[in-house]
């Protein structure tokens, strides 16, 4: 079986070996040189490196330390081939700069660090964001920014989203999917897994885990990755191969936030992906102050009317006790939900985040 050659960092000229040899021999350059036949500055020459070990060296030098003369002649070859080699890759290295210098702007280069996806070695990571963004070539990166609007389907108008580390982040979730395997997705399974979730919520207990769990078993990968900086990120939607998968951020700790984000996504894979499996919904920002899309009003109604029958709310918010714990709690317990949802609601409808109750809303 033939073996691959790995070229060194630095090419060893075989007179740096020779050297070595003839002090362990005790042997002077001057006294071998004689016994050679050669002059000394010849041999000098050729343990600095600076002459070449020739077919007749290699015979001379193998006869007079008793040894081989392929060996020297080998060793010689080893040291021009290492030489070929490292100056390929320096170049290899050089290009990889400047083509890492082209394009580090386009990418967010500090959060791919964090997380681990790309090392700071440009001839390692080239190849990486490739593949991370699916390009032909490097050129095509700039252009994967002028279709993030299209994509954008909700926008804040608080925070302005680094488009940069938005899609960095969307690409993390993306690469995560593809190397997870799940069951086949049922889009029949709806209620089902509406049912299971709402149980999980109203618990609160190891509930991302949980959640993940339940929904693997029925085809949905479920990928928290916490956001970059400057990118008031969510969740994000979209197919991957066979099953749709849902990206959140978990921004915020709370039990409530989780609950409406994920029944958003999910509403996102029951209104809007099961027809179409090209595109993807990026949710910022879930605020008052947001610019909603249609498809983005369906989401956030879904994720209402699966959260808390629609009916029973309407009755609910005529209540005059409404905003008192007791009443949040029965009724959370009534709609199978936790009661930081009922409180959560009552806060969004009337924009106002100051009601007093103490309800623990910390995702569990």
């Amino acid at each position: 079986m033939k073996t691959k050659h790995i070229a060194p960092a630095k090419a060893i000229h075989p007179g740096e070996i020779l050297m070595d040899e003839l002090e362990a021999r005790e042997i002077s350059q001057k006294e071998f040189a004689i016994k050679l036949g050669i002059q000394p500055t010849q041999l000098n020459e050729i343990i600095k490196g600076k002459r070449g070990i020739t077919a007749e060296h290699a015979v001379l030098i193998g006869k007079g330390l008793n040894m081989e003369p392929i060996v020297w002649q080998n060793l010689q070859s080893l040291y021009e081939l290492d030489r070929v080699i490292i100056n390929e890759r320096t170049q290899n290295r050089l290009v990889a700069i400047e083509e890492w210098d082209k394009i580090k702007n386009f990418i967010p280069e500090k959060y791919l660090k964090k997380m681990g996806a790309i090392c700071g070695d440009p001839v390692h990571d080239l190849p990486y964001i490739k593949e991370f963004y699916d390009l032909n070539t490097l050129e095509e990166l700039p252009a994967v920014y002028q279709k993030t609007e299209s994509f954008l389907n909700r926008k804040s108008t608080k925070n302005t989203v680094d488009k940069i580390n938005l899609m960095g982040w969307v690409n993390l979730i993306k690469a995560t999917a593809k190397n997870i395997q799940i069951e086949k997705f049922d889009h029949r399974k709806e209620k089902e897994i509406i049912t299971g979730l709402k149980k999980i919520l109203a618990n609160n207990k190891d509930t991302i885990e949980k959640c993940k769990k339940l929904l693997a078993s029925y085809g949905i990968n479920l990928i928290t990755l916490k956001h970059p900086e400057k990118c008031a990120v969510d969740g994000v939607c979209f197919w991957s191969n066979k099953n749709p998968t849902i990206g959140l951020s978990i921004r915020y700790k709370r039990i409530d936030n989780f609950s409406f984000t994920l029944f958003h996504e999910l509403g996102h894979i029951f209104c809007h992906l099961r027809e179409n499996k090209e595109t993807q919904f990026i949710d910022v920002e879930l605020s008052m102050d947001t610019d909603h899309s249609k498809a983005e009003k369906e989401a956030d109604q879904y994720a209402m009317d699966q959260l808390i029958n629609p009916t029973s709310w309407e009755n609910y918010v005529t209540l005059p006790n409404r905003l008192e714990k007791k009443s949040m709690v029965k009724f959370a317990q009534l709609e199978g939900v936790h009661p930081a949802v009922v409180k959560g609601r009552l806060c969004f409808e009337l924009n106002s985040y100051t009601i007093k109750v103490d309800i623990d809303n910390l995702l569990g």
